[in-house]
């Protein structure tokens, strides 16, 4: 169903509602956001930190080729039809016509062409009217759901500027401090309801509660671990499903004297403790990267603590190395759990030491799930982790399951826990709509005149 078929059921509905007694939907406000992300640029291909809030907002002024739903399958978005030639090396994209970048010009296969070529080298990417043609270097059957990442919104590169090709403009831009877009009146999938997006960069979580609870903010990130005291206080509150990963990552390949004791670490970490402590409750243990939601196999994979066992392994290491556990500085959550790990880890008869040094042992990461795809997710995990990029074919779930766990058994990794996404919404907000991986629909969201 086309974009805009959904926006008019979604009005439909809402009038339906106001016969009701609801408020009607209404044009017009501004959506002020806060976010911890401090980006510096808007190019939705540029190197730097990642966070899926921020995704959220370049998919607002970046569309891509196709998008995915909530099953992951391919929806048009500015290709209209596409296919793949046997062997799922070659493909061809329909462009959509009459969309168009924010500076007015038409968006053609062959603009569309260049902005894929400058965000994967790799391919090899032809244009003829309005067909664009993406050659890989093999076989590549869901290149659909790699090309919904945010990082191929399509973009008008022109002496050091960007135009976009979303819902949204750029109106002012103050790199990593402040963002406002404002709504296009060209937008091929029609207009948004508000008429701008106020986007403050750089706000801690405390300064972002402070912010809704005042009124100074309409949408803002929860913390995993205060999400459900945040809906317990009656703020309104909006969750994922598991969106993230956290583990621990080592920073060498594993040798025959390192493997027992990744084992006996592995086992002697109590994930359902830090869960309910240090989590309240927000997030999942596992011993799987991909969430079960995702999969369907996680429970597979083994997340329980076995202290004695732990135990009995590290008995058999001679000689037990002290290593240095790593952890972002700036997230004081990251801060408590390594702790508890240390604590763990000791109890089996291992010293780590903390350091947030960027050199270490190993590391207690953060690791997005890009994708509601699972072949994307576990691809863009192994290029994260540094291991090679798992090979499919026909993407079954044994395929997918095999391939997680080649990767499980590199002992590079050790998941601890899956952690969804949350926001905090303002009494004004309505019709606040995201998907299972917390991608937002920032085009369907309209605001209540605030109360004089």
């Amino acid at each position: 169903m086309k974009r805009s078929a959904l926006r008019l059921l979604a009005v439909v509905s809402l009038l339906a509602a106001a016969a009701l007694g609801a408020v009607r939907p209404r044009y017009g406000g501004r959506l002020r956001i806060a976010l911890r992300a401090v980006p510096v640029s808007l190019d939705p291909a540029a190197s730097q930190p990642d966070s899926l809030a921020w995704r959220n907002v370049l998919s607002s002024m970046f569309d891509t080729l196709v998008a995915l739903d909530d099953r992951g399958r391919a929806q048009p978005e500015l290709a209209t039809t596409w296919h793949a030639e046997p062997g799922s090396q070659r493909w061809q994209f329909e462009i959509r016509s009459g969309a168009r970048f924010t500076d007015g010009t038409a968006i053609t296969a062959d603009a569309a062409a260049a902005s894929l070529r400058a965000a994967n080298p790799k391919w090899r990417v032809l244009s003829t009217g309005q067909t664009l043609v993406i050659e890989c270097d093999a076989p590549c059957p869901d290149l659909p759901a790699e090309l919904a990442l945010p990082r191929y919104g399509i973009t008008k590169r022109d002496g050091g500027g960007l135009a976009g090709s979303g819902a949204f403009t750029v109106n002012n831009w103050e790199p990593g401090k402040k963002l406002v877009l404002a709504a296009r009146e060209d937008y091929w999938g029609g207009r948004t309801f508000v008429d701008a997006v106020e986007i403050q960069l750089g706000t801690g979580f405390r300064e972002q509660l402070v912010a809704v609870d005042a009124g100074k903010a309409d949408v803002i990130e929860v913390a995993t671990e205060q999400a459900r005291r945040a809906a317990a206080e009656s703020r309104r509150i909006e969750n994922s499903s598991a969106a993230g990963l956290m583990a621990l990552v080592f920073a060498k390949d594993v040798s025959p004297e390192d493997s027992l004791m990744r084992q006996a670490l592995a086992l002697s970490i109590d994930r359902a403790s830090i869960n309910e402590v240090l989590l309240q409750g927000g997030g999942e243990p596992t011993g799987s990267l991909l969430p079960n939601w995702m999969t369907g196999y996680s429970f597979l994979f083994p997340a329980s603590a076995n202290l004695e066992r732990a135990q009995q392994l590290r008995g058999e290491i001679p000689h037990a190395p002290k290593l240095t556990l790593g952890y972002d500085s700036g997230d004081p959550l990251a801060r408590v759990i390594a702790e508890r790990i240390v604590l763990d880890a000791g109890k089996a008869g291992f010293t780590l030491q903390l350091t947030d040094s960027p050199a270490s042992d190993v590391r207690l990461v953060r690791l997005p799930l890009v994708s509601v795809d699972p072949q994307i997710s576990l691809l863009e995990l192994a290029v994260r982790l540094g291991l090679p990029a798992p090979k499919f074919g026909d993407g079954s779930p044994a395929e997918i399951y095999s391939a997680e766990s080649g990767l499980l058994q590199s002992q590079r990794v050790i998941p601890l826990l899956h952690l969804p996404a949350a926001v905090a919404l303002g009494p004004n907000v309505r019709n606040w709509t995201e998907s299972r991986e917390g991608k937002w629909d920032l085009l369907d969201v309209w605001l209540v005149p605030e109360k004089p």
